[in-house]
């Protein structure tokens, strides 16, 4: 358990599930809101984070320009993991920096294989 995921997602029984998969083989940080995770990250950071785009306050979106404009945190791997159907939002997020886009609800072996691969 030597990678730490953050977990970034508004909604309690997302952060939950997606913990419950992934706590066997990673430390899992779960944060309620972006503004909450960048905060953190001043004091932990993550060698991977799963990002909800549809959030409250400060959108998955904006997270993301955040990260990928600090170069403490420019190459920490964000894959989108979020139930926003949509191309558009995809080719959004790709194009800003994220390395991969996962829909919710996820499939288990798809979302562990995935984030062992972003951290490989």
């Amino acid at each position: 358990m030597d990678k730490t995921i953050f977990v970034v997602d508004d909604v309690g029984i997302n952060l939950s599930v997606t913990k419950a998969v992934l706590e066997d083989k990673y430390t899992v940080v779960t944060v309620s809101s972006g503004k909450k995770a960048l905060a953190l990250m001043e004091k932990i950071t993550p060698h991977l984070i799963l990002l909800d785009i549809d959030m409250p306050e400060m959108d998955g979106f904006a997270v993301m320009e955040r990260l990928k404009s600090d170069d403490r945190y420019i190459d920490i791997p964000v894959v989108f993991l979020t139930a926003m159907h949509d191309r558009d939002a995809e080719a959004k997020g790709l194009k800003m920096g994220a390395v991969d886009f996962i829909l919710k609800p996820f499939d288990t072996p798809v979302l562990l294989n995935k984030v062992a691969y972003h951290l490989a």
